[in-house]
């Protein structure tokens, strides 16, 4: 689903992670998917992404239909792929053609590509250039096959992938043209100003996931001391306005630079299974709502 034009209220979306969702080996428990939509709805928040692929189902249609009767559209979807290893092409042709199946037939216009190092998720090292310049070929196989399904595919800054630190993004930027993902929280744990990369990128940004970040984090995830999962168990993510990232900064670049595209409130959130029938992600989530419509002087009504 395309956004809506319209103000930063109209183009307001969710993100299943922020309802403790991911694809992450041990992360914690998924709540239910119609208790996770449902309260998306009634946020006012206009579409979602799929979360870990597989969450919302396998079949397209019925992927769809799910979403339709929460009255949400799909935004995409997150796809951890292997974009570095010449040797493993075939894979991730295999694996991104399956993704881009899925994403394009439930509604979605978005891959969100995530450039793991395996598909463990592997603590990554540093690339040899002649890795890098193989990840830019793997970048543009994933283009290709996005293309042909009518998908714009964005690369996704992440802690624990190969583009997890400001001088990895600047490896890639300078190696290929892909949109960006522009993601507030992951560009300044990597070590970015978000500010500055939406000024200076601002023609590069195809989507926006906005998060905020306790950045007293950050230099010992940066450094592999600490995991994300950790990390996250120990409060990195905040709703928005309660962490040390200039959200609302960058909001107001790319709507004076003309982005039209989809904002994603996202708050990445480990659930303890032994918790699942007691938490409350939902109030969190109206804590960002609440500041991002005041920070862009909308409405969700």
């Amino acid at each position: 689903m395309k956004a809506p034009q319209g103000t930063v209220a109209d183009r307001l979306a969710g993100a299943p992670i922020s309802w403790g969702v991911c694809e992450v080996p041990g992360w914690g428990a998924m709540l239910p998917a119609d208790r996770v939509l449902s309260e998306m709805a009634s946020l006012g928040l206009k579409a979602s992404e799929l979360g870990a692929l597989g969450y919302l189902g396998d079949e397209p249609a019925a992927i769809r239909a799910l979403l339709e009767r929460h009255g949400l559209g799909a935004v995409g979807g997150f796809v951890p792929l292997v974009i570095h290893d010449r040797a493993l092409r075939e894979a991730l042709r295999r694996d991104a053609e399956r993704a881009a199946s899925l994403l394009a037939g439930s509604g979605g216009t978005y891959f969100v590509t995530a450039a793991v190092l395996d598909q463990d998720w592997s603590e990554p090292g540093e690339l040899s250039t002649q890795e890098w310049d193989a990840a830019a070929e793997g970048l543009e196989i994933v283009e290709e096959i996005c293309a042909g399904h009518g998908l714009t595919q964005v690369l996704h800054p992440h802690v624990g992938t190969i583009v997890e630190l400001a001088s990895h993004f600047e490896e890639v930027l300078e190696r290929s043209p892909v949109a960006w993902c522009l993601d507030t929280g992951h560009l300044a744990i990597g070590g970015a100003d978000p500010v500055a990369f939406a000024m200076t990128h601002a023609d590069r940004v195809g989507l926006v996931h906005v998060k905020d970040v306790a950045l007293e984090h950050a230099e010992a995830v940066r450094s592999h001391k600490t995991s994300l999962l950790d990390a996250t168990k120990a409060g990195m993510f905040r709703s928005l306005g309660r962490g040390d990232v200039d959200v609302a900064g960058v909001v107001r670049v790319l709507e004076q630079r003309g982005y039209q595209g989809w904002y994603v409130l996202e708050q990445d959130t480990t659930i303890d299974p032994s918790e699942a029938e007691r938490v409350d992600p939902k109030a969190d989530v109206q804590v960002s709502v609440d500041y991002l419509l005041a920070a862009s002087g909308g409405s969700s009504r």
